[in-house]
């Protein structure tokens, strides 16, 4: 049978687990730092990180979640029609804080009737024992997700971005979460320009491997106010061109295993911050290209996968 569309989309993996109900994401900033930025292990974070170049102007810690979430649910509930949401806690570092305050604000965000669960984005170097075994409890009543942020999977890429963790603290925190009810998902960046086109290609197999069931894959953008950006004006490095990075996108999703839910394939920051690359392209441009480039080569997500278990236990 065909399926709907030729790689695993969250959408019709939310439609399927929710009993056909429509399901959007409620974004909360509950006012967490990081210990890429609060000296912990550095200041400034990532090269690449500007968190305004993905955060909605209406997500603000100054607001308590409670507040958040209703008024994310007032808006996204008129515009797209949805009953049914997750909270899902966005900026910077989701889990760094002591258990007990990670407990009030994850519960003040279910206590709304229509939240059916959390996304939860974090850094693997950010969880221990008791903050998942906060989420286990959570997760036999609701839908938990936890996005790691690996970015790669390289440790030559690591150094370069500046991340202040090795692959190997990925694999521990994907192991300490495994066979807990929690669903874990791995965000991955494309185009780190310390990378091989076939580098980076090399993630899909690798996570194909990995007990992770969810992804966010996109492209390296240069935003202002990072320090990517200041080595960027310095000395151009490539970044993905638009038909390069279609093609990049399917190669991609061809050797990524196929039950692998894909949450993102590509990014788009403001364009008043956006320094390059700039496509031009909005997102349902860009998804109807990526489809269609699929369509065109008769492929599907999963057809060049060379594992089907997800169970790796070693890095790359």
């Amino acid at each position: 049978m065909t399926p709907v569309r030729r790689f695993n989309s969250f959408g019709e993996y939310a439609k399927e687990r929710f009993g056909g109900r429509k399901l959007q994401k409620v974004n909360i900033d509950a006012g967490f730092t990081c210990p890429n930025r609060d000296g912990t292990l550095g200041y400034g974070g990532c090269v690449y990180c500007n968190n305004n170049s993905f955060k909605p102007g209406s997500c603000r810690s100054v607001l308590p979640v409670s507040k958040q979430v209703a008024d994310g649910i007032g808006y996204l509930g008129r515009r797209y029609k949805a009953g049914l949401f997750l909270a899902y806690f966005q900026p910077f570092t989701n889990t760094y804080a002591p258990v007990e305050e990670l407990e009030r604000l994850y519960l003040e965000a279910l206590a709304h009737p229509q939240v059916a669960g959390l996304a939860i984005g974090t850094r693997p170097d950010c969880v221990d024992e008791q903050k998942i075994a906060l989420l286990e409890g959570l997760a036999k009543k609701y839908f938990i997700l936890v996005e790691y942020g690996l970015q790669s999977m390289h440790e030559k890429s690591l150094r370069f971005i500046e991340r202040g963790h090795g692959f190997d603290t990925f694999l521990k925190a994907v192991e300490l979460t495994a066979g807990r009810g929690i669903h874990i998902g791995a965000h991955i960046i494309a185009g780190i320009p310390t990378e091989t086109r076939e580098e980076t290609l090399l993630m899909a197999d690798g996570l194909s491997e990995l007990e992770v069931g969810f992804l966010k894959l996109h492209q390296l953008q240069v935003v202002k106010g990072t320090k990517l950006a200041r080595t960027y004006a310095q000395e151009e490095f490539h970044v993905f061109g638009y038909d390069e990075y279609i093609d990049f996108a399917v190669d991609f999703l061809e050797r990524l295993r196929a039950d692998i839910v894909i949450q993102r394939l590509f990014a788009t920051a403001p364009d008043e911050l956006l320094i390059a690359p700039k496509w031009g392209w909005d997102r349902h441009r860009i998804l109807r290209d990526i489809e269609a480039r699929l369509a065109s080569r008769n492929t599907f997500q999963g057809s060049k996968a060379k594992t089907r278990t997800g169970k790796r236990t070693k890095a790359l």
